[in-house]
């Protein structure tokens, strides 16, 4: 019987979370280089397709990014046009992210994305959804430590 070694990679659950988070990323990048986006870029404009408009600290809660990461990453994307920032007239310390006419027609132009991508990891709905909860959790118990 062999003992249990915490350092081997193998008996790791950080490790395939990674990887398979690298390799989702590596899939997405053929259909976002069709919309001339990263993927950090593209789950911030879902976030805005669905919320219009929200303070950074907002986008920054739903994307698990602070405002370091967040900052020039709103930058690039109001340089594209598909997002504006303002000062809120309430408080100018907080920034308002506003979803632009234009970044409402890429949304036109991502919407095949997220089938194109499931066709390349063929999972069964059932595991998927099972997947998706059991990531949920496991974020949900990191962020809660975290605070």
């Amino acid at each position: 019987m062999t003992e249990f070694d915490p350092l081997k990679l193998e008996n790791q659950l950080c490790f395939p979370l990674y990887a398979c988070a690298k390799e989702i990323v590596k899939a997405y990048k053929p259909y976002l280089d069709e919309l001339g986006l990263t993927y950090t870029q593209y789950i911030t404009m879902m976030v805005m397709w669905e919320h219009r408009e929200l303070r950074v600290k907002e986008v920054g809660e739903h994307l698990y990014l602070d405002s370091g990461t967040l900052t020039p990453l709103l930058k690039r994307l109001e340089e594209k046009g598909y997002i504006s920032r303002r000062r809120s007239k309430e408080d100018e310390r907080d920034l308002i992210v506003s979803i632009t006419d234009e970044g409402m027609r890429l949304r036109e132009r991502a919407l095949s994305v997220p089938e194109r991508l499931a066709s390349c990891v063929d999972l069964k709905p059932e595991k998927a959804r099972e997947l998706y909860e059991i990531l949920y959790e496991v974020l949900g118990k990191l962020s809660a430590d975290q605070k």
